[in-house]
């Protein structure tokens, strides 16, 4: 509590939003990546006001959108220190782990002994098992599972084990299970970070995906944030798809959202509301809809929608409130690849409490962890990262202050 009220704060994943290649990017390809640069240089300029005011422009040239000093947050770059640069290990690494180990990817497709397992244990055949677009593959053997039913299995750069199923065809719950059969079999040197149920709907040559994908995680190797906060009898609300990148782990309240959209309005919806801890919200359509599909146009669509929205709720924020936008990893969308890029993701903190200004660069993802523990005064001992409270707080907080 300060002064007698809750500390709320408000993290906003922009999934997918890099701001710059990192200086380990040869080393996954990903030479010359900038998905905010790239996006605004793509539209021949953006103007993102709200962002621009919040400082944004100070940390990634943003051509159309205002640099402002002094920004009105606190605004900063992290560097990923885990192995890899997948949503699963980007959220993670927010919450206070640095993997040194990459999840396994399967270029090829995945080993025989995995796809029988999986065959015997659903009691029919796949189809595919090699890397994929998930909108490209479905149009390509989705005629051929309308006529037969197997699940089309197919994956990518990143570590998954994609399902996919006409929800004519095979019901959303049966393409669950078949999920949590998958992962149940991929453990130890196979255990991919995520597999997903990919549904669609459509006829061919029409097809398209629904809503209701699932994301079906390894647990954190270790407690998280997330797990701090909650043991502590801290609110841990999550929107969007965190309680499946969590395993649900170290989460009171999972609302699942399928889009920005819903989870803009869920955003809105808590502010009015009292809770004493932390909102997690991914907004995945940046990475999911845009970055994946090489879209600049759409992307910057949805930039300038949450950039309008976010003026309402800064103005709703509340004295002891704090707003924390960040991202996981990039996913550009100028360059040949369709996969994540290896980034720098943006740091900016806003509120009342905070100190306004350029804080610079800081190695790891894991310093917003490590900062929210030092923030709410829960044991972070065990978090990997440095906390940033002494850069960014105008004073110190103390959970308990009253």
């Amino acid at each position: 509590m300060i002064g007698g009220f809750p500390l709320r704060t408000f993290i906003i994943i922009l999934d997918g939003y890099g701001i710059g290649e990192s200086p380990d990017a040869n080393y996954y390809g990903d030479e010359g990546s900038n998905t905010a640069y790239h996006v605004a240089l793509a539209m021949g300029g953006i103007n993102l006001v709200n962002l621009g005011k919040l400082g944004l422009p100070l940390i990634v040239d943003l051509p159309g959108t205002a640099v402002m000093w002094p920004p009105l947050a606190a605004v900063g770059r992290l560097r990923e220190l885990s192995a890899g640069k997948d949503t699963t290990t980007g959220h993670w690494e927010l919450s206070g782990i640095i993997l040194t180990k990459p999840f396994p990817t399967f270029p090829r497709g995945f080993p025989n002994e995995i796809i029988e397992s999986f065959k015997k244990a659903i009691g029919r055949d796949i189809l595919g098992n090699y890397p994929a677009s998930g909108t490209m593959i479905i149009e390509d053997l989705g005629p051929e599972h309308l006529k037969t039913g197997y699940p089309i299995v197919y994956t990518s750069a990143d570590s998954v084990f994609q399902i996919a199923a006409h929800e004519d065809v095979v019901p959303v719950e049966t393409l669950y299970e078949w999920c949590r059969i998958a992962r149940n079999l991929l453990q130890g040197p196979n255990g991919v970070a995520r597999v997903i149920a990919r549904p669609f709907a459509g006829t061919p040559g029409k097809f398209y995906r629904t809503p209701r994908r699932r994301d079906f995680s390894l647990p954190p190797p270790k407690d998280t944030l997330l797990d701090k906060l909650s043991m502590s009898g801290y609110d841990v609300i999550t929107l969007g798809k965190l309680d499946d990148i969590f395993a649900n782990r170290g989460i009171t309240k999972p609302i699942h959202c399928s889009n920005n959209d819903e989870c803009m309005e869920c955003l809105k919806e808590y502010q009015d509301r009292d809770f004493n801890g932390l909102l997690f919200c991914n907004l995945i359509d940046f990475d999911m809809k845009y970055g994946h599909r090489n879209d600049p146009p759409g992307y910057a669509k949805a930039l300038l929608k949450f950039d309008d929205w976010l003026v309402t709720f800064i103005e709703g924020m509340r004295p002891t409130d704090l707003l924390i936008i960040s991202a996981d990893h990039g996913n550009d969308p100028l360059t040949k690849s369709t996969d994540h890029s290896r980034e720098y993701v943006p740091l900016l903190f806003y509120g009342d409490m905070v100190r306004p200004g350029n804080f610079g660069t800081f190695n790891g993802f894991c310093c917003l962890g490590k900062t929210l523990a030092d923030i709410y005064g829960v044991d972070g001992r065990e978090l990997d990262g440095i906390s940033l409270a002494p850069e960014v707080l105008k004073r110190s907080i103390l959970h308990n202050e009253e």
